[in-house]
C-alpha cells in the first residue's frame, strides 16, 4: 500500500512541475510583450512629439493595455506559485511516507502539561501526532487542529468521522485549497484584522459621496472637449492638479490606511480564493454542508463579497505606483472612491468576518485529518458501541515504522482495570501510548491504526510522565499527587478511561507499594476503566480479592547472551525483569 501512495504522489510531482515549466515560459513570453509594448509607446512619442493629442490618446490607450497585461502577468505569476506550491505539498507527502517530517511543525506551543493528556502521549513535540497529521497552511487552521487533538469530546462523533472519510477521498481539492492557503502571507493574524475591521472608525465625509462620479464625470467633458479642440492643453493639466488637490485634503488619513490594508492584502486575496473552492465543493456529510451553508451574505456567494473587498484593497494599495496616484487621481479621484466604498464594506460586514475566517480555519484543519485518512488506507474506523469496553485486534502505534510495528489484540470490558508489568523496553510504555492515542484519534473522528477497533466513546486522562524540571524528590513526589488528585477529581464528575505509568515514583518502595495498591483500589470502587503500568508486583495482588482487575505483562527473554524482546502482551504476571543483565551488559556493574 505504501508503494502505491509513493507511486501517486510521484506521478503527481511529475505533473505539477510540467505545468509549472509551462507557466515559466508563458511569464517568459508576457514579460516580452510588455516590454515590446513599452517601446511601442516611446517610439510613437517620440515620433509624434508635436502632434500632442495623438500622443496623449496613444497613451492612454497604451495605459489601458499595459494595465490589462499586467492583470494577466499577476493572474499567470500567482499561477505559478500554486504549481510550485503544489509541487511541494506532493514532495512532502513523500518525505512524511519515507519518516521523514522531524523538520514540519512541532506544536510545541499547544503542549499544555495541565492538561488531560497532552503531555503525556506524544501529542506535540518532536516526533508528535500533531507534526505527523499536522499540513495546516493557515496559523488558525493549526490552532484548530491541536485544539481538536485535544478536545476529549465523544459527542457527534459519527458525524466527525463522515466528514473526515468525505476529505479523504476529495484528494484533488484539498490540494488545491492548501495550494492557495500557503500562498497568503499575512503580516497580520486573522484575529489582528478581525479586530481593526470591528473597531474601524470612517473618515470619509458622507458629503462627499457624489463628489468623485461629479468629477469623474467632469473628466470626461474635459477630455471630449480636449480632443474636439475645444480646450487647450493648459486646461487638461490644470484639472489634473484640481483632481490631486482635492484628493491631497485625505492624503495623510488615506496614507495610514494605505499602511494597514497593505499588510492584509495578501489574506484576503487568498481568502476569497479558498472561499470559492469551499462553495464549489459538494459534500455530503453533514459536518461539511453545515460549515459550507455557514459561507452565506445575503444570498451573495461570500467569495464574491470577499473578492470585492480584496479588490478594493488592491486599488488602494497601487497608490504606490506613481502613474495610477497621477492619473487615477488626478482625473478621477480614484482613492477617494476606492477609500468610501471600503468604508461601505466594513460597515456592512464587519461582524461576518470572524465567522468566515472560521470556516476556513476548520476547513485548513479538517484537511489534516483528510489527509491522513488518505494516507492509511489500511487503518481502519473506529465501530461505535454502547458497552463502555474497548475491544482492538492488530493495534500498533501509530507513529512507529509500520515495517517495525508489533501489533496486539487487546479486550478491556467496562469498569475493568489492566494492571501492565513487564521487564525494561519490553513495550508497556508504547503500549500505553497506543491505547491513548487510538482514544484521541478515535474521539477525533480519524481512523485508528488496527484491523478492528470497537468502543464506546470515552474520555482519556493519564498520569504518564511528570515535568522533568522538578528535580528535588519532594518536589517530584508533590507534582505527582497533584496530578493524581486531578485525575481523581475529573473522575467524579465524568467517565474517564484512566492510563497510569509507574505511579509514586517519588517515594520509597514499602509507600510506594502501599500507596499505589490504595489508589488503585479507589479506582476500582469508583468503577473506572483504564490500564495501570507498574515495576511493582505486588501491585499485581489486587486481582486476587478485585475480579475485574486484570495482569498483563511484557517480557523478554536472553537467546545466546542477547536481550530479546517480541513486544507482545500476555496474559499473567511478568517473572523476567532484565536491569540486572543491562548492568552487566553495559559493563556498568561486574558479572
Amino acid at each position: 500500500m505504501s508503494t502505491d501512495l509513493h507511486r501517486h504522489y510521484q506521478e503527481q510531482v511529475r505533473l505539477h512541475e510540467a505545468h509549472l515549466g509551462r507557466l515559466r515560459q508563458q511569464l517568459y513570453l508576457s514579460s516580452m510583450l510588455r516590454l515590446a509594448l513599452f517601446l511601442v509607446m516611446v517610439i510613437l512619442c517620440y515620433a509624434l512629439w508635436d502632434k500632442t493629442r495623438i500622443v496623449v490618446a496613444s497613451c492612454l490607450v497604451g495605459l489601458g493595455l499595459f494595465l490589462v497585461m499586467v492583470s494577466r502577468h499577476t493572474d499567470l505569476q500567482f499561477k505559478k506559485k500554486k504549481a510550485q506550491a503544489l509541487v511541494n505539498l506532493n514532495k512532502k507527502e513523500l518525505e512524511v511516507l519515507d519518516r521523514r517530517y522531524d523538520h514540519l511543525p512541532t506544536g510545541g506551543a499547544y503542549h499544555d502539561a495541565g492538561h488531560f493528556y497532552s503531555g503525556d502521549i506524544d501529542l506535540f513535540g518532536q516526533g508528535s501526532l500533531f507534526q505527523y497529521i499536522n499540513r495546516t497552511a493557515l496559523p488558525e487552521g493549526g490552532a484548530l487542529l491541536a485544539q481538536l487533538l485535544k478536545a476529549n469530546d465523544i459527542e457527534a462523533i459519527a458525524h466527525r468521522q463522515e466528514a473526515v472519510r468525505e476529505l479523504g477521498k476529495h484528494f484533488v481539492w484539498r490540494q488545491e485549497f492548501l495550494a492557495v492557503a500557503s500562498l497568503a502571507s499575512p503580516e497580520k493574524d486573522a484575529p489582528q484584522i478581525v479586530k481593526w475591521l470591528q473597531g474601524y472608525k470612517a473618515f470619509m465625509p458622507k458629503r462627499l459621496r457624489y463628489l468623485p462620479w461629479l468629477f469623474s464625470v467632469g473628466t470626461a467633458l474635459v477630455l471630449v472637449s480636449y480632443f474636439m479642440q475645444w480646450l487647450p492643453e493648459a486646461f487638461l493639466l490644470y484639472w489634473v492638479l484640481i483632481g490631486l488637490l482635492i484628493v491631497g485634503g485625505f492624503t495623510r488619513k488615506i496614507s495610514r490606511l494605505v499602511a494597514i490594508t497593505g499588510g492584509i492584502l495578501s489574506t484576503f486575496q487568498q481568502y476569497q480564493e479558498l472561499v470559492a473552492l469551499i462553495e464549489q465543493a459538494e459534500f455530503e456529510s453533514e459536518l461539511l454542508k453545515g460549515k459550507k451553508e455557514d459561507l452565506t451574505s445575503e444570498g451573495r456567494p461570500t467569495s464574491k463579497v470577499l473578492r470585492e473587498f480584496a479588490g478594493l484593497l488592491a486599488d488602494l494599495d497601487r497608490n504606490g505606483n506613481i502613474f495610477y496616484l497621477v492619473f487615477g487621481n488626478g482625473l478621477f479621484l480614484h482613492s477617494l472612491v476606492t477609500t468610501a466604498k471600503l468604508e461601505a464594506w466594513i460597515q456592512k460586514h464587519d461582524k461576518k468576518v470572524e465567522g468566515w475566517f472560521q470556516t476556513i480555519a476548520f476547513f485548513d484543519a479538517y484537511i489534516s485529518l483528510g489527509n491522513f485518512a488518505h494516507n492509511h488506507p489500511h487503518y481502519t474506523y473506529p465501530l461505535l458501541k454502547n458497552n463502555n469496553a474497548i475491544k482492538a485486534s492488530a493495534a500498533g502505534h501509530p507513529l512507529l515504522d509500520p515495517e517495525k510495528c508489533v501489533v496486539n489484540d487487546y479486550v478491556i470490558g467496562s469498569e475493568e482495570f489492566f494492571i501492565i508489568t513487564g521487564a525494561n523496553m519490553a513495550g508497556k510504555s508504547t503500549f500505553l501510548r497506543t491505547v491513548a492515542l487510538q482514544i484521541v484519534m478515535a474521539n477525533t473522528g480519524l481512523p485508528v491504526c488496527a484491523e478492528t477497533f470497537e468502543y464506546s466513546p470515552i474520555k482519556l486522562v493519564t498520569s504518564m510522565r511528570t515535568s522533568d524540571s522538578l528535580t528535588d524528590e519532594a518536589s517530584y513526589f508533590f507534582a505527582e499527587l497533584k496530578r493524581l488528585k486531578f485525575v481523581v477529581d475529573e473522575m467524579e464528575s465524568d467517565r474517564y478511561f484512566v492510563i497510569l505509568d509507574e505511579i509514586l515514583k517519588g517515594t520509597n518502595s514499602v509507600d510506594k507499594a502501599k500507596g499505589s495498591k490504595q489508589f488503585l483500589e479507589r479506582l476500582v470502587r469508583s468503577r473506572s476503566t483504564g490500564i495501570i503500568a507498574t515495576h511493582d508486583l505486588t501491585l499485581c495482588e489486587v486481582s486476587e480479592t478485585h475480579p475485574q482487575v486484570k495482569n498483563h505483562y511484557f517480557d523478554a527473554e536472553i537467546v545466546q547472551g542477547e536481550l530479546h524482546f517480541d513486544y507482545r502482551m500476555k496474559a499473567g504476571v511478568c517473572q523476567n525483569m532484565n536491569a540486572s543483565f543491562l548492568l552487566k551488559k553495559m559493563g556498568i556493574v561486574e558479572g
